[in-house]
């Protein structure tokens, strides 16, 4: 009983703790700037690992295709259909399709 119990207080400590440092940061004069950029923060986070997997992708050699095409459906997706869910899962989607049956050896 009092391993559960010192488990339940924990998983509660650790998902109040996100809670409970946010609220000083709201006022906070560094953070102001980032909460104000709200609508284009999202896309320069995902910018970020966007560069860091496609940095060595070698653009010349068929298997580019999948991760360019996949690319290019995400890309599509999200502005058409006004949410990133269907664009993430078109995207995924299209790239394992291509990659185990076009680009596969």
């Amino acid at each position: 009983m009092a391993a559960v119990t010192v488990s339940a207080a924990v998983t509660w400590a650790l998902r109040a703790l996100p809670f409970a440092v946010l609220a000083p940061l709201r006022s906070s004069e560094t953070v102001r700037p980032l909460l104000s950029r709200s609508t284009r923060m999202p896309a320069g986070v995902m910018l970020i690992p966007l560069v860091y997997c496609l940095r060595d992708l070698p653009l010349t050699e068929p298997r580019a295709l999948a991760p360019a095409v996949a690319l290019a459906v995400t890309v599509g997706l999200c502005p058409w259909r006004r949410n990133a869910p269907p664009g993430i899962l078109g995207g995924t989607a299209t790239h394992v399709v291509l990659v185990s049956t076009v680009v596969a050896p």
